[in-house]
């Protein structure tokens, strides 16, 4: 594995590991993690551990910015791997 897949799967752990603690803290009533947070994580690359933790933990899937918010950032990162990659032609 080379660096930036190591980069991705560390902060696609982090993005999973923030809902995670952040659903316990919702529930315990304790002090919770920014939303910005989680954006951010989502826009340095870690959109997918975002998206997997809000699936599995059940969390923040009522709020739209959240729903459409971090897949949207998702498609995003894929399509810029695209045409980065020269792969993407024909997407526009």
């Amino acid at each position: 594995m080379n660096e930036i897949g190591i980069y991705l799967l560390i902060v696609n752990a982090l993005g999973f590991y923030m809902m995670w603690s952040d659903k316990r803290k919702a529930i315990k009533d304790a002090w919770r993690t920014p939303e910005r947070n989680f954006f951010i994580v989502a826009l340095i690359g870690g959109s997918v551990g975002c998206w997997a933790g809000m699936q599995t933990f059940r969390h923040k899937t009522k709020h739209i910015k959240f729903t459409v918010g971090i897949p949207m950032i998702l498609l995003l990162q894929i399509m810029a791997v695209l045409w980065i990659t020269g792969q993407g032609v024909g997407l526009v």
